[in-house]
């Protein structure tokens, strides 16, 4: 798996784990800072193995897109993996509509781990059961992918805030 191009994103957050942790494991907390500048509609989240995350981001123009994920490991406070795909309405995995060759499965790993008062989060994407043409897409596109996260991140620390205040 090393030899297969990997997004990495790391960041700090002033708030203890267990809530870090329960943002990400919440459904209406996630909604408020996954897919920032759309709305977010968490239509099913079981955080457990073999639970699913079904996920509907509807945008300005009407449009919706929708995302499938499958976790594979839970591990609670510390450690959340997953199987992160584009899917249809009826959450079945498709190719993503807007970029055809990127990736039908991502596998995600976050972890949460504990620094002092704050809390340093990882999250990893990593192409799965990818063909040549995916791998290379998500490879050009790593360049760029902060920007989407680097919103959520901002949407989520404000969000932490708030509930600590």
């Amino acid at each position: 798996m090393s030899d297969l191009p990997t997004y990495v994103l790391e960041r700090k957050f002033d708030a203890p784990r267990d809530l870090v942790w329960k943002t990400w494991t919440d459904p209406k907390l996630v909604a408020r800072w996954y897919g920032p500048n759309v709305e977010t509609i968490v239509h099913r989240m079981d955080v457990k193995v073999g639970g699913l995350w079904l996920v509907e981001m509807r945008f300005g123009n009407g449009g919706s897109g929708y995302q499938r994920v499958e976790y594979s490991e839970v591990k609670p406070g510390e450690r959340l993996v997953w199987l992160h795909s584009s899917s249809d309405a009826d959450w079945n995995v498709t190719s993503n509509p807007m970029m055809p060759d990127w990736p039908r499965i991502l596998l995600t790993t976050v972890t949460f781990e504990e620094d002092g008062d704050q809390t340093s989060m990882r999250l990893t994407w990593v192409p799965h059961q990818a063909s040549a043409a995916e791998i290379a897409c998500f490879a050009a596109a790593i360049g760029g992918m902060d920007k989407g996260w680097a919103a959520g991140m901002e949407l989520l620390a404000k969000l932490l805030a708030e509930l600590q205040a």
